[in-house]
């Protein structure tokens, strides 16, 4: 059997970088195993698979090359910005059911496509030495703005403060002992960032997860609405900024990608919604086949 497989760029800047995602539309009739060696043929950090549902526009899994995850920003911004660009859906509002939830989908007029994510959830406090140790720096390169913590947008990641960038871009991680804290500690990886940028960007990031075979990503959604939450906690996002805050990743990889996000609170200065978005480029097409 002959699966028709898109791959796409998510969160591309400037018609290059990006985080690749496979897509494949009309998925109903594949099963897990199925979509599992799709997943791992094609070889992405995730695959996105579009199912139908009965109690929303859409069931979207994700696949990374060797597990299923609840949720991925990157492959949802790249499912839609498809689907849009082949004219199966216009701009306007989508729910989308998804093992982390049911969540909204907003496509822009223009094909920006922004994913509202689950309420964050706010874990422990990690030891600072721990993390400093499998990133190759000492604890004094870690900003003492802000504590090591896992927080989840619908995935759950160890979100990283680095004094600067200096440090981000030369860090050398130890992928085997973040495998090992990561499993520790049940969460997806790290998330890392910096504030000290030299562009419009709110934060410099990079994101490890080695325990789903994904050493470094280029952009990754839900990690970034993570922080975006976690900056708004520790009253790290400027005052005088407004929506939308920018986010830069990829840089370290040559695959510089934007992260667009933006932040509606309640009155008593709670958070009420958390959106990522971006665009995506360099849509292409192969066929994966598989033995019935």
């Amino acid at each position: 059997m002959d699966i028709q497989v898109y791959t796409l760029d998510a969160f591309s800047y400037q018609q290059q970088g990006g985080n690749p995602a496979g897509v494949v539309l009309e998925a109903g009739h594949l099963s897990t195993a199925q979509m599992q060696h799709i997943a791992y043929q094609l070889g992405f950090s995730e695959t996105a698979f579009i199912l139908p549902s009965t109690i929303t526009d859409y069931r979207i899994r994700y696949f990374t090359p060797n597990h299923e995850v609840d949720l991925c920003g990157h492959a949802t911004i790249a499912s839609f910005y498809l689907m849009a660009t082949q004219n199966r859906i216009h701009a306007g509002h989508y729910n989308i059911e998804t093992l982390a939830g049911i969540l909204d989908v907003h496509i822009e007029a223009d094909h920006h496509v922004f994913l509202t994510q689950p309420l964050p959830q706010f874990d422990i406090e990690i030891n600072r030495q721990e993390i400093a140790d499998s990133l190759g720096i000492s604890i004094d390169e870690l900003s003492v703005d802000a504590p090591v913590q896992i927080v989840s947008t619908g995935l759950r990641d160890i979100i990283v403060p680095i004094r600067s960038l200096h440090t981000l871009q030369r860090l050398t991680p130890d992928f085997d002992r973040i495998k090992h804290i990561s499993q520790k500690y049940q969460v997806v990886g790290y998330h890392l960032f910096t504030l000290d940028t030299r562009s419009d960007a709110i934060a410099q990031c990079r994101n490890f997860a080695p325990l789903y075979d994904i050493p470094e990503e280029s952009a990754t959604g839900t990690s970034t609405g993570a922080l975006l939450c976690y900056l708004h906690q520790y009253n790290l996002i400027p005052s005088t900024s407004t929506s939308p805050f920018v986010f830069e990743q990829g840089y370290t990889m040559n695959l510089p990608s934007r992260l667009l996000t933006t932040i509606e609170l309640h009155a008593d200065g709670s958070i009420k919604q958390v959106q990522v978005g971006g665009l995506a480029t360099n849509i292409q097409q192969q066929i994966i086949t598989l033995d019935l």
